[in-house]
């Protein structure tokens, strides 16, 4: 499982409108960093992102792990809605 499927799956596992979900992976400016972009709704922006950010820290802190074991690569998200 890539890193961007990985975050889809846990970012659709905690909101309501799964169906809404959009998770796409862009270039960066370093080669030893992946983008990737995660859109929700409205609705689901606070669900995601967690009381004082604590449920979008622990997506970050797991995606990243799993990054490390496989590609030994930084990965940044960036949670939005639409």
């Amino acid at each position: 499982m890539s890193v961007v499927e990985l975050t889809e799956f846990l970012v659709k596992s905690l909101v309501v409108h799964a169906d809404d979900v959009s998770v796409k992976e862009f270039e960066s400016d370093d080669e030893n960093t992946i983008l990737i972009q995660v859109l929700v709704s409205e609705d689901d922006m606070g669900k995601l992102i967690g009381k004082g950010g604590k449920i979008a820290n622990a997506v970050r802190t797991i995606v990243q792990a799993s990054s490390y074991i496989k590609d030994n690569k930084k990965i940044k998200i960036n949670i939005d809605s639409f």
